[in-house]
């Protein structure tokens, strides 16, 4: 089975090589890693690099996996608890894409973070035999049977956490359920979002006694406090006066940039407090949509260009000018402070076929929060937010301005809406403690020395 998958993954690695060649070339993307992707050579904590694999961890070490930015912010709260909770253990991270690495090398300093190796058997058993890991947590939806199959032989147990399967997802996988069982019973154990996610995994082949219904992590991750020094700092640079109101646009992805540029431009003449901030999901596509704002004619600013003024590398000082009308936040994993700024919210990725974002950090911070029809990546959390009047879900990409216009008009439906959003997402933390407690028995005890009451 691990030589069909090879060529499988060998004869799929060369189909898409001449568009990752094209991205290489015009985007400037897949151009680190491949030393980890295609050999497994990983990196490895500092203490280690000189020092026989076998016999280098004599702390428990524990390997997170996070494909990208999104499933980053999923295990956040979660490597916090580690950190916390067990500072014995040494922490490994891993992710598949350019801006996930570069987001997880801001975000975890202190561990060694690195390219996550691609499924083949070799690279799987290298960044294994280096890494040598007491536990390896998987996020959400990462089911690669070599990689299974490779730590369960070793006897390395393997868990997802924050788990999901779509009923797309699903349909699938049992197209190929004589694979993919036997990977399923190889997990140690599963914490599914929702009661529903927990059967799709059943009825795809796991364990129903290792698959337990956790709730959603994402809750726990986003606190919404706006009193939080990395969203007041923000504001700051942003010079917000008490009087303006926001509108962000988060996770956007085309053409809803230029959806709600449009909206913007009839109803900045109408409401002049109002303001725009907008940050597209991929930074691909950062220049595009500057070029897209540019292209209103009104007042704009950009993360990238404030970033560069700090370091003195952009004579222009057109930033400081606090009657700008629209902000392009064009960096990678601020989102969840800029959230902290908004009074109004839209979720991108929803006018279209992705799925839709995590709409749970605006409601968190009180924003009065909306999104489009296509959220089937989202759909139990969705479903609490409107059962709670938490959130407003649109039809149609015309109603967006309409349902803006709205909230403007009406502050105390918005501040209904926004009150709603911080009880609901209020009510469903917990995930991260009853996911820590399954995690926490995995591991080898402590061999730190107990701390007094007093530290």
């Amino acid at each position: 089975m691990s030589i069909l998958l090879n060529l499988i993954y060998a004869f799929l690695l060369v189909a898409v090589s001449p568009w990752i060649l094209w991205r290489r070339v015009t985007q400037g993307r897949y151009r680190r890693g491949w030393g980890a992707k295609l050999l497994g050579m990983v990196e490895v904590p500092s203490r280690a690099r000189d020092i026989v694999p076998a016999v280098i961890h004599e702390k428990p070490v524990v390997w997170f996996h996070a494909v990208s930015v999104g499933e980053l912010q999923v295990v956040r709260p979660l490597i916090e608890t580690f950190e916390r909770e067990r500072p014995d253990v040494t922490l490994v991270v891993t992710t598949s894409t350019d801006s996930g690495y570069e987001l997880a090398k801001k975000m975890y300093v202190r561990h060694c973070v690195s390219f996550a190796p691609l499924d083949f058997t070799w690279a799987i058993r290298t960044a294994i035999q280096r890494i040598s890991p007491s536990l390896i947590v998987l996020a959400e939806l990462e089911l690669w049977p070599n990689w299974i199959s490779a730590a369960s032989a070793k006897d390395i147990p393997v868990v997802v956490v924050n788990a999901r399967l779509s009923s797309r997802s699903l349909s699938g996988y049992q197209r190929v359920r004589w694979l993919i069982q036997p990977v399923l019973r190889q997990l140690r154990w599963v914490g599914a979002q929702s009661a529903t996610y927990r059967e799709r995994f059943i009825q795809l082949g796991c364990d129903p006694t290792r698959v337990v219904e956790t709730g959603n992590t994402k809750f726990d991750g986003a606190t919404g406090d706006r009193e939080d020094p990395e969203v007041l700092r923000r504001r700051e640079e942003l010079k917000l006066r008490p009087e303006n109101l926001v509108w962000l646009c988060g996770s956007t992805q085309s053409p809803e940039e230029q959806l709600c540029l449009n909206a913007y431009r009839r109803l900045s003449s109408q409401y002049p407090h109002l303001k725009l901030i907008l940050v597209p999901r991929h930074a691909e596509r950062f220049d595009e949509v500057a070029n897209e704002v540019a292209g209103t004619k009104l007042p704009w600013l950009r993360r990238s260009e404030m970033s560069l003024k700090a370091k003195g590398d952009v004579s222009s000082d057109a930033w400081k000018d606090e009657d700008w009308k629209i902000f392009l936040a064009d960096s990678v994993g601020e989102l969840r402070w800029w959230w902290g700024l908004a009074d109004i919210g839209f979720v991108g990725g929803s006018f279209g076929s992705r799925g839709g974002q995590n709409m749970i950090e605006p409601c968190a911070y009180g924003v009065a929060t909306s999104f489009g029809p296509n959220t089937r990546n989202f759909a139990d959390v969705v479903q609490l937010l409107l059962e709670g009047g938490a959130a407003v879900q649109l039809a149609e990409p015309p109603s967006l301005e309409t349902w803006v216009r709205q909230m403007v008009e009406h502050p105390s439906e918005r501040k209904e809406i926004a009150a709603k959003a911080r009880q609901v997402t209020s009510e469903h933390r917990g995930a991260i403690d009853r996911t820590w407690k399954a995690l926490s028995v995995l591991l080898p005890a402590s061999k730190l020395p107990n701390r007094s009451p007093n530290g």
